[in-house]
């Protein structure tokens, strides 16, 4: 008799489905050429080419569309997010290299790699023009017809074969439902953005605003620089003390929340991949149980390999429970990074900002141009990388440590072998202890014969001025030949530190495992430091500030300019020209600040300083 996990399986060994995915990924970059070409015939170039040009009959049509700016966009950053989670399934088959559209010899894996990037990023293309499209009403159509086929060709793969080989019932499910909920999302939100298009072509609503310059989050970060501190800091509850506290002026880009999006999804579909290789190993190791204990009833007439046997059966046994066991942990380690990922993404980003570089080490104070343009390329693809393996890689550990203290601990208990246990991890304990006391007790001698005196009452440590220099040559000379001993124990424990440092941190991208002076071998932290600093030249509220006011005050001029020409022949009374009210204003200024008018600059024929002249009615002719 079969159990209902393996009837599940050997249904679903001869199941065959009409859609295969990979075909259809091939196939559905036809209608993603489609929509680019449609969205790319719409899109006007600014400046259009000479006349004498054979593409100047294509008019201004055939702009280059992006489908997201990876540096400065804060708005629609969930949508983006969403349509990355949507990528997720293939980012895995890529992650996994079981994407492969050729067969090519071993060297030539990389450009097949980069060509399988290449084709799953311009069937996904469609989902990110389409929201980023200035023409909402077309671009939401096709983005909606676009989500919807792979919507449902995603539906039917999964019901005509829902059950899987390793999970069992409903593993297509398991695999597919955040891809699922990722395009029910977009198809939603093509639906709001065509209402909303429909109804600004109606003249139901006013037509959307062009995108500005200056974001809402980054005015208000200005404005708070130039307010003045409040002595009283505001009431924070419990989460925004101890956990996160929200910023009203910051906003992360869309480029980290689609990041942290398609992680979180390539994370979970990480584990369940996991999961399911554990199923198989755990399955093989039945089968060698089995064959085990048919060799030892084989064998039974001698006994002398059972109790190897049973060891191993014991190992077996321990390693599946402490496996199983670690996932939780290990999941929630990497799930706390990937938040703290954005923590330390606006801290560092606010560092930079008010010009504080003491943080980074001191080769990363100047970086490359060059690196930081690649770095924001890199990031994205790193972090989830990093995360994934990072996930396995702390997965292990924590199983390596669940089976020392099996081992160490519990396997002791449970064999009767308690006190032996106790006795044992006394005498560690004490062993420790005496030389960690030790090591105190040699710094509590030094500072008590070995240091001078403080010099003043509010001296908090001893000057560095040695005294009884004849005791302490002797307590060095003595001490020297234990502490060879000692030495030998703190290098082991160095690497021994190190070591856990090393794997527990290896998902953190932003922080460096390496030591100081070596920082630039690890590429995952230098793609942060070059994204920081790419984020930094170009999304800084200050400059943004800056760049807003001068382009919004040319404009205000060449308004004030052609209002001025349109008024020549109406009369409007008296007019103040602009020269006028500039040299009032630099009156003022001088009024208030008289050591100002040491520096101006001397009338051109005259040695004397003297005030600006100024009209109150004169005119421009």
């Amino acid at each position: 008799m079969l159990t209902a996990n393996a009837r599940t399986r050997q249904l679903n060994v001869t199941c065959t489905s009409s859609v295969d995915m990979e075909l259809f990924l091939h196939y559905s970059l036809i209608p993603s050429l489609l929509i680019i070409l449609v969205l790319s015939f719409l899109q006007r170039r600014k400046h259009c080419r000479q006349s004498d040009d054979t593409s100047y009959l294509l008019g201004d049509h055939f702009g280059i569309i992006m489908p997201l700016d990876f540096v400065g966009t804060f708005s629609n950053r969930w949508s983006y997010g969403i349509a990355f989670g949507a990528t997720a399934n293939k980012v895995m088959f890529l992650f996994s290299e079981g994407y492969q559209p050729l067969q090519v010899p071993q060297w030539a894996q990389a450009f097949v790699l980069l060509i399988g990037g290449i084709e799953v990023g311009l069937s996904y293309f469609p989902f990110f023009a389409c929201l980023s499209s200035e023409f909402r009403l077309l671009s939401s159509i096709l983005g909606f017809c676009y989500s919807l086929i792979w919507f449902v060709v995603t539906i039917v793969r999964i019901s005509q074969c829902p059950h899987g080989q390793f999970v069992g019932r409903y593993e297509a499910l398991l695999f597919n439902w955040p891809s699922l909920l990722c395009l029910a999302f977009l198809l939603g939100r093509f639906l709001h953005l065509f209402v909303k298009a429909l109804r600004a072509h109606l003249g139901w609503e006013p037509q959307a605003e062009e995108k500005p310059l200056l974001e809402v989050h980054q005015a208000k970060h200005v404005k708070q620089l130039l307010r003045k501190a409040c002595p009283q800091e505001r009431k924070k509850s419990w989460f925004q003390a101890r956990v996160y506290d929200w910023d009203p002026c910051f906003q992360f880009p869309s480029r980290m929340i689609g990041t942290i999006v398609l992680a979180f999804i390539c994370l979970y579909l990480f584990i369940i991949i996991e999961f399911c290789m554990f199923v198989y190993v755990r399955d093989e190791l039945d089968v060698f149980e089995g064959k085990l204990e048919s060799y030892d009833a084989f064998m039974n007439q001698t006994g002398t390999l059972t109790p190897t046997i049973l060891q191993v059966k014991e190992l077996i046994s321990i390693s599946k429970g402490v496996w199983v066991a670690t996932i939780l942990p290990a999941s929630l380690t990497s799930v706390s990074y990937l938040f703290h990922i954005l923590a330390c993404y606006r801290k560092h980003m606010k560092r930079l900002w008010a010009g504080n570089k003491h943080f980074l080490p001191l080769r990363f104070h100047n970086p490359s141009p060059t690196a930081s343009v690649v770095a924001i390329a890199r990031y994205s693809g790193w972090q989830i990388a990093y995360i994934l393996w990072g996930y396995l890689i702390i997965h292990v550990m924590q199983s390596l440590c669940g089976l020392m203290i099996m081992y160490g601990l519990v396997l002791p208990v449970t064999h009767h072998r308690g006190l032996e246990m106790l006795r044992g991890l006394g005498v560690g304990i004490l062993t420790i202890s005496i030389v960690v006391g030790l090591m105190i007790l040699q710094v509590w001698i030094a500072a008590s014969f070995f240091l001078q005196p403080k010099l003043g009452p509010d001296d908090q440590q001893k000057p560095l001025a040695l005294n009884n220099r004849k005791a302490f040559h002797n307590f060095n000379y003595f001490l020297f030949f234990y502490n060879v001993l000692l030495g030998l124990g703190a290098c082991l424990s160095r690497l021994l530190i190190s070591c856990i440092l090393g794997t527990w941190l290896i998902a953190r991208i932003d922080r460096t495992i390496m030591q100081s002076g070596y920082e630039g071998a690890d590429m995952g932290f230098s793609a942060w430091i070059g994204m920081l600093y790419m984020d930094h030249y170009h999304t800084n509220p200050v400059l943004v500030s800056f760049c807003h006011l001068l382009i919004t005050s040319h404009r205000e001029r060449k308004l004030k300019k052609s209002v001025r020409y349109w008024c020549l022949d109406q009369s409007a009374g008296p007019r103040i020209s602009a020269r006028s009210r500039t040299r009032w204003f630099l009156l003022q200024t001088l009024i208030n600040n008289p050591r100002l008018v040491m520096l101006r600059k001397s009338k051109s024929g005259h040695g004397s300083w003297e005030l600006p002249r100024f009209c109150l009615t004169c005119s421009e002719s």
